[in-house]
């Protein structure tokens, strides 16, 4: 499937527009949406093709800048050790309420896109498999995907590093994937055991799988980059999306008679 992927609006957020960019098919018709949530380094070359990967798919996918109110739009932080730095910085110096604010901003920009169905998943990587998890509590969200979330371990998001994430699986209505690396240093087996621990006690419908990656095995530019594990970390997240948001309608694209 063709995409559409240079479009990008403004969503308005209580603290500033947040730049989102949008990859979408090219055939006319409506589609389930995804709001994709970056690593630190916000919409980089990877992330990009990640979402147009998904979009291929048959999905509305929406990619927020998740440090919008420090950084000028269209910023990229470079994979090295300055921008580790600031993204690491950033991540603690934005408050928790407003990434809460960014996520509702972000599924209501989606549900009431033209080409959108208006069933909605989310999916992050890193640091944004995290907000993927919070962002899941918000009613409507029907399948999340998580990738080696960092931090939800051990409260570390937001200002005061206190988040109250896991405390807050019981509000997860929808379907969660949770995937890990058992070589990843952030989330250490005893990180993992936590969360599983605390979605089974919550009662929260999920499915668990660890690797054999590293941290960032998702991300296809640099050393630890799996494509193995990716190809089969993709088929896990779009099982979930085609079963819990269905598929598009491309009626309107004629092509079939």
């Amino acid at each position: 499937m063709t995409i559409i992927d240079s479009e990008f609006t403004e969503v308005p957020t209580p603290s500033g527009p947040m730049r989102t960019h949008v990859f979408r098919p090219t055939a006319p018709g409506r589609y389930p949406g995804l709001v994709l949530y970056s690593e630190i380094f916000q919409v980089t070359g990877p992330i990009r093709r990640m979402a147009a990967l998904l979009a291929g798919h048959g999905f509305v996918v929406a990619v927020p800048e998740i440090y919008h109110e420090f950084l000028p739009a269209g910023t990229v932080l470079a994979y090295d050790t300055a921008g580790s730095e600031r993204g690491n910085a950033l991540k603690t110096a934005k408050a928790l309420g407003g990434y809460d604010d960014d996520a509702r901003a972000a599924l209501e920009f989606l549900r009431g896109h033209a080409c959108c169905t208006g069933r909605l998943g989310v999916m992050g990587v890193c640091l944004g498999g995290h907000l993927a998890f919070r962002a899941a509590t918000n009613p409507g969200v029907a399948a999340c995907a998580c990738f080696y979330a960092t931090d939800l371990h051990k409260h570390g998001l937001g200002q005061g590093m206190k988040d109250d994430s896991l405390d807050r699986a019981g509000k997860i209505a929808g379907e969660l994937l949770m995937i890990w690396g058992r070589q990843d240093p952030h989330v250490p087996a005893e990180g993992r055991a936590k969360v599983q621990a605390a979605l089974a006690a919550a009662g929260t419908t999920f499915t668990w799988h660890e690797f054999n990656g590293a941290h960032a095995f998702m991300r296809d530019e640099g050393p630890r980059y799996d494509p193995e594990l990716a190809l089969h970390g993709y088929a896990l997240a779009l099982g979930l999306f085609r079963r819990k948001l269905g598929e598009g309608d491309q009626r309107a694209a004629g092509t079939l008679k």
